[in-house]
C-alpha cells in the first residue's frame, strides 16, 4: 500500500475480522507507522511485515490460500513467480476502493487472466465496495459491535429530538478543501452553541492556517484531537451530530455510526472524484440538501453550505440513519468476500 491513513485502515480493519473469524492473516505494508496509533496494541492472528522487495523469493509450497492485493499495491515479482509454480494456487483478489458508479458494478468479480509475465497463466479477481447488492458491499462494524453501530435501530430513534439550545456537535476530518474557512465562518454564525472536534494531521493544519486571519478567536468551542486509536475514532463518530470525513476508511464508519455525515472524496487530478461522488449521492438515496452540501465541499472554489437548522439537520440525519439500517439489511464485505473465495477456490 502506498496511501497514508485510509488505504492502511481498511486494510488493518480487514486483516483483524478475519483474524477474528479465525483466519491467519499476514500484512504487508509499506509504511506501517501510523499502525502506533491507529492500533497499538495490534490483533492477535496477524502478522504484520515490511512489503518484500521485487528480487525477494518465496516458497510455492507455503503460500496463503487467498491473497489480496489492495487498492492497487503491484504484488512484488518473486512473490508472482511463486504463486505461479504452486501446485494449489492462491485465490488472488484485487480489492478496489469503494465505488457506486456502474462501471465498478460491471467489472465486480470479473477475471484478469495473466497472459505474460511472472504470473502468466494465473487468474486475478477483481473486487469492488459498494452499496448495491450486486458489489462486494463494505466492511462491517466489526464483531464488538462498537458504540452499538451493530444494533438495530429502534423507531424512536429514526427522528431524534433536539432542543433549541443544545450544543450541535461536530466532527471535522478532511483534507485542504476550498470551503474550509467560509463553512467555519458559517459556523461562527450559528445562533445555537457549536463544539467542534477536528482530528490530528491535515485537519488540524488547514483549520489553523483558516483562522489565522480571523481578527478574534471563533464564537464555537474548538477541540483539536490527538490521533485516535480505530475503536476511540468509531466511538467519536458515534457521538456527534455531523461527521465531516475524508477517503474510504472513515466514509464507511461515517455510515455505520447511524449519523448525519458530509464525504469529502478524495480529488483526482483528472476529475474521476465528481462521477464517483455523484454516483455516491444516487447510490445513497441522498436529498437535495444533503447533495448540495457535498457539492459545496468538494467544489474547487470557496462554496456556501447548507445552513445547519433543525429541519436541515433532521434530514441530514434522517438520511444517515437510513443509510445504516440499510448496511445492517445487507451481507457485509467479508461475508461476500468469503462467499467469493469459496466459489472460486
Amino acid at each position: 500500500m502506498v496511501d497514508n491513513h485510509g488505504d492502511l485502515g481498511v486494510c488493518w480493519r480487514l486483516a483483524t475480522q478475519l483474524a477474528e473469524r479465525g483466519k491467519r492473516v499476514t500484512l504487508y505494508v509499506d509504511d506501517a507507522s501510523a499502525l502506533s496509533w491507529m492500533a497499538p496494541v495490534g490483533c492477535a492472528g496477524v502478522t504484520l511485515l515490511a512489503w518484500p522487495a521485487e528480487a525477494t523469493t518465496f516458497d510455492s509450497n507455503a503460500l496463503p490460500q487467498v491473497v489480496i492485493e489492495a487498492f492497487g499495491c503491484e504484488l512484488p515479482q518473486g512473490f508472482q513467480a511463486a504463486m505461479a509454480q504452486a501446485t494449489q494456487a492462491p485465490v488472488w483478489i484485487n480489492l478496489e476502493y469503494f465505488s457506486a458508479e456502474t462501471s465498478a458494478l460491471r467489472n465486480h468479480g470479473l477475471p484478469s487472466p495473466q497472459m505474460s509475465g511472472p504470473a502468466k497463466g494465473m487468474t486475478k479477481w477483481f473486487f469492488y465496495p459498494g452499496l448495491s447488492p450486486h458489489s462486494g458491499g463494505v466492511l462491517g462494524p466489526g464483531p464488538d459491535g462498537r458504540s452499538g453501530m451493530a444494533q438495530p435501530l429502534s423507531p424512536s430513534s429514526t427522528h431524534p429530538a433536539r432542543m433549541p439550545n443544545d450544543p450541535l456537535n461536530i466532527s471535522l476530518f478532511c483534507y485542504e478543501p476550498a470551503s474550509l474557512g467560509r463553512w467555519l465562518s458559517q459556523l461562527d454564525q450559528q445562533t445555537t452553541p457549536v463544539h467542534l472536534r477536528v482530528t490530528a494531521g491535515r485537519a488540524t493544519a488547514a483549520v489553523r492556517q483558516a483562522l489565522l486571519a480571523w481578527p478574534a478567536p471563533p464564537r464555537f468551542t474548538l477541540d483539536e484531537l490527538p490521533y485516535l486509536a480505530h475503536p476511540a475514532f468509531d466511538q467519536m463518530l458515534a457521538e456527534q451530530d455531523l461527521n465531516l470525513v475524508r477517503g474510504e476508511d472513515s466514509l464507511v464508519r461515517a455510515m455505520w455510526a447511524g449519523k448525519a455525515f458530509l464525504w469529502q472524496i478524495y480529488p483526482q487530478d483528472d476529475g474521476a472524484h465528481g462521477p464517483k461522488l455523484q454516483a455516491f449521492l444516487q447510490a445513497s438515496q441522498a436529498p437535495p440538501v444533503v447533495v448540495q452540501a457535498h457539492l459545496a465541499w468538494n467544489a474547487d472554489q470557496a462554496t456556501p453550505l447548507p445552513a445547519l437548522t433543525p429541519s436541515v439537520m433532521a434530514e441530514w440525519t434522517a438520511w444517515g440513519q437510513s443509510l445504516r439500517a440499510r448496511l445492517q439489511a445487507e451481507t457485509d464485505l467479508l461475508s461476500r468476500l468469503e462467499g467469493f473465495v469459496a466459489a472460486h477456490g
